[in-house]
């Protein structure tokens, strides 16, 4: 029992397990708002399973074709398959147990869902593969992380016949673009000499950090079209301004040279947002007369 227990609790670490909570909120947002009101227990329970799958099939996929660069990044080095806690053996199957939980929830959903899982797939996999050819890879993941919105809309509604959802999708997509820029400036010696591609291996540092900023700003501008096209009102709009205020925090610890506040910034501050929008918007909808 203790080393099934020891497993789980390295697999968990693996792929990260407690940043769902990025992406989570914002797939039970847009269930909210397509549901206009609470999802039934049915669609909620099988949206979370989803949500657990492709992010466990994206963390995992993403360990095993990167555990060579990891293995030979210092910051990284200590990961789980680099130093041989899990065997590639052993990701490779919880990443097909995993795929194949996603697309079991999917059918358990609706016919579109299920349809359209290998296309999620592909983003949220695909992912992985990007640092190597395009210094865009950080846009790339705001697209695979921007689906779980409108995903769960489909989810509720089975069709995306609607401009809310893709403009939560939008901000999700701008917002992941931001805070992984910022997240890269700590591998940009490495990055550079390993030849991969990323914003702030390409631009320098400080530069960077310009473009992190030119992407939060472009989300908040896009969470403000969200927030009037909801029209849900005071609590939803706390939550715009809370964002906001978070989005300017988050750029006051990281300078270019000084990133030893980096984490706060990339952890503490963005998993608050989602919960935010989350809770501001929940409130707005359950406050708002039905449509």
């Amino acid at each position: 029992m203790h080393t099934l227990t020891a497993k789980l609790s390295t697999t968990l670490g693996m792929i990260k397990f407690e940043h769902t909570l990025f992406a989570l909120p914002f797939a039970f947002l847009g269930a909210i708002l397509a549901a206009n009101g609470l999802p039934t227990g049915w669609q909620i329970l099988w949206i979370t399973v989803a949500m657990v799958g492709a992010r466990s099939a994206a963390m995992t996929f993403n360990r095993i074709v990167d555990r060579d660069i990891d293995a030979a990044n210092p910051r990284t080095a200590n990961r789980e398959l680099p130093r041989g806690k899990l065997s590639v053996g052993f990701a490779w199957g919880f990443l097909i147990a995993s795929i194949a939980i996603f697309i079991g929830a999917a059918y358990m959903l609706n016919w579109l869902t299920l349809v359209l899982s290998p296309v999620a797939l592909l983003f949220v996999l695909g992912y992985s593969y990007a640092k190597r050819f395009t210094s865009l890879a950080h846009v790339l993941l705001g697209v695979a992380l921007s689906i779980a919105p409108s995903a769960a809309w489909i989810a509720v509604r089975g069709s995306l016949l609607d401009e809310i959802p893709i403009l939560l999708s939008v901000f999700v997509l701008m917002w992941t673009a931001g805070f992984d820029v910022l997240y890269a400036c700590q591998d940009f010696d490495y990055d550079r000499s390993a030849g991969l591609r990323s914003i702030p291996a390409r631009f320098g540092i400080r530069n960077a950090l310009r473009i992190a900023r030119l992407f939060h700003f472009q989300a908040f501008i896009v969470l403000t079209i969200f927030y009037l096209a909801t029209g849900l009102g005071l609590p939803a709009l706390v939550g715009v301004f809370a964002v906001g205020i978070l989005l300017i925090y988050q750029h006051t610890l990281v300078k270019a040279d000084d990133l030893s506040r980096l984490n706060a910034a990339f952890f503490t501050t963005n998993a608050f947002v989602s919960v935010i929008l989350l809770i501001s918007f929940g409130i707005g909808v359950l406050l708002a007369d039905p449509r």
